[in-house]
């Protein structure tokens, strides 16, 4: 059985349920719920695991705030003895309009800081990872705000189809690999 580590990065909290910044958190909900599964306190955040097909997906919603994610990557990776293959990190974009998926194999941190401490922890950058487009309306030096705020109701209203599509597209990595997911769930 192949084993995959899904990150969803965010804050932890309920001031911070349902904001921007917690898109990963909310994707790895999708999938815990459509597997009726849990999540439990571990080790730097909450943890489940499910069977897809083939394949087990280790969920990781980091405890750690934003900032420091990387220690709840590194210490899973090691734990778990994964190659950075089989790593998905899901998180915000605010470069993508709202809920457009995008895969990468790896790449720059786009001024994230979630992926930056990811990629500092683990002293590379080319690790997976799924983009989920939260927008970007905002005045110029707003960004912390705008993240922090919680989507408006038309933005609520297609999120459950969003997070089907961003938890479809996860699933498609585990059992296909990146290239058939990026093909197939690249800016939908």
């Amino acid at each position: 059985m192949k084993k995959f580590l899904i990150v969803g990065l965010g804050n932890p909290g309920p001031e911070y349920e349902g904001t921007r910044h917690n898109a990963g958190f909310m994707v790895l909900d999708k999938l815990a719920l459509d597997a009726s599964a849990h999540f439990t306190s571990c080790r730097y955040g909450q943890q489940t695991t499910i069977h897809v097909k083939n394949c087990e997906l280790i969920l990781l919603k980091p405890g750690t705030f934003m900032n420091l994610s990387g220690l709840a990557v590194k210490f899973w990776m090691n734990k778990e003895k994964l190659p950075l293959q089989n790593l998905l990190i899901v998180v915000d974009d605010l470069a993508l309009p709202f809920g457009v998926i995008r895969l990468r194999k790896g790449g720059s941190d786009a001024g994230h800081n979630g992926l930056k401490n990811i990629a500092a922890e683990l002293g590379n950058q080319n690790y997976p990872r799924l983009r989920f487009g939260v927008g970007n309306d905002f005045p110029r030096g707003g960004q912390v705000d705008f993240v922090l705020s919680r989507f408006p109701k038309e933005e609520q209203t297609l999120m459950p189809e969003r997070l089907e599509a961003a938890a479809e597209a996860v699933k498609a990595f585990c059992l296909s690999g990146i290239d058939f997911a990026m093909t197939h769930y690249n800016g939908k």
